[in-house]
């Protein structure tokens, strides 16, 4: 473990300069109010890339020899750093090759052919595209660039607690998103070098937590299933170079839960007027299971780029999960004016229907039991609870539809 000292890191973080946008802190008023803690939150979805990852990808790359760079360039990634190596080869003049999972969002597999990279699609997960990514390096011959599982790469990565720190000086927790491991390898190694007291914590989905597992076991643990709306940060196996600096160096592990990361974007998109990715909202729904007040706290904002689909049903997710949408379904007699009945209880209450489903068969006697599906908009869970109760009281027995996002 001698590879990530301090002068690689401040190699690396002159060597970045060149290849990213300076992201600021951004002082959040709103997760400050929320948590009772100073929150600051590190943009790295505004950079170039739409993530820090160009800032490993491109120091590698850099530390290179031309040789190296001349057998062309192949990774395995789920998106973000696959944009990095593609961004920073095409610097070099260097051929990209990079192999990413099928469910990769089609923005990601975009954008890395933009910048001049073939792309081919491979696997389910991110280790499986890395398996065939190895196995065409052994092929062809390129150069491999291992997204996490690389000192060099690791380094990169730790330029962002170079800023953090030189912004912030007095910094007393930085949050930092795990995937394989790389970014918290390089950012906790560089602020307990830097200073000891700030603590580094590591934020993993439920669903995706091999590192969590891993420190637990004391050795690198690979999860037999990952099942996270985080792609980036759904790994099997954490990288065993980078390991042992985790172990030394990090502070703790919370673990987020994929519901938390829905209701976070709509945080975010209502309160900064950004896009986050899944995997870039690990910190800020971390935020809540912070047992400190009056810290001040850094969330790094991994990435952003997210395509307009998953968007769309993280949006719908997360007005359900707020209560902001519900549904229900009341039984009434199918006589003239039960509708109106009905609706005007909803009025009363300030409910806005958003669909009606009327069905006449769901009981033989249809004088009985006509069944009305109501979908609405609400303000919350309370004013939500308001109109059911409104509901009730008028007899019509209303019961609560799980949702699935698709009221649109």
């Amino acid at each position: 473990m001698t590879m990530m000292t301090l002068e690689k890191f401040e190699e690396a973080s002159d060597a970045v300069i060149k290849v990213t946008n300076r992201t600021k802190l951004v002082y959040s008023d709103y997760f400050s109010e929320m948590t009772g803690n100073k929150v600051y939150l590190k943009p790295e979805n505004m950079q170039f890339t739409g993530a820090y990852k160009v800032r490993g990808a491109y120091y590698k790359i850099s530390t290179l020899s031309d040789e190296e760079r001349k057998k062309g360039l192949i990774t395995a990634s789920a998106g973000n750093h696959a944009q990095g190596v593609a961004y920073a080869a095409k610097i070099y003049g260097a051929r990209a090759v990079i192999v990413m999972p099928t469910t990769t969002p089609l923005i990601k597999v975009n954008r890395t052919k933009s910048y001049g990279a073939e792309v081919i699609l491979y696997g389910n997960v991110y280790d499986e595209a890395c398996q065939h990514a190895l196995e065409l390096a052994k092929e062809h011959g390129f150069t491999f660039i291992h997204p996490f599982n690389d000192e060099v790469v690791a380094t990169g990565q730790g330029s962002i607690a170079m800023e953090i720190i030189k912004e912030l000086p007095t910094v007393d927790i930085i949050l930092c998103p795990v995937g394989g491991g790389g970014l918290l390898a390089g950012v906790s190694t560089l602020v307990k070098l830097l200073n000891p007291n700030i603590k580094v914590i590591g934020v993993e989905p439920s669903g995706a937590n091999c590192m969590q597992q891993s420190l637990k076991a004391s050795h690198v643990v690979t999860m037999p299933l990952v099942d996270t709306i985080a792609d980036g940060t759904a790994v099997k196996t954490p990288g065993d170079v980078i390991f042992p600096y985790i172990q030394k160096n990090v502070d703790d592990i919370i673990t987020v839960e994929d519901k938390e990361l829905i209701v976070s974007f709509l945080d975010m998109v209502e309160n900064h007027k950004m896009i986050v990715e899944n995997s870039g909202l690990l910190t800020v729904a971390a935020l809540k299971q912070l047992d400190v007040t009056g810290k001040k706290v850094v969330s790094i904002l991994s990435g952003g780029n997210m395509d307009v689909i998953t968007m769309s049903s993280i949006v719908q997710h997360g007005l359900i999960e707020r209560g902001r949408i519900f549904t229900v379904s009341v039984l009434l007699p199918d006589k003239p004016g039960e509708l109106v009945n009905v609706a005007s209880v909803i009025a009363k209450e300030q409910g806005n229907v958003i669909r009606l489903e009327h069905n006449q068969f769901v009981s033989i006697n249809r004088n009985t039991a006509v069944e009305l599906v109501i979908t609405l908009e609400a303000f919350g869970h309370e004013h939500k609870n308001a109109i059911v109760k409104a509901l009730e009281k008028k007899g019509y027995n209303p019961k609560l539809i799980q949702q699935k996002g698709t009221y649109m």
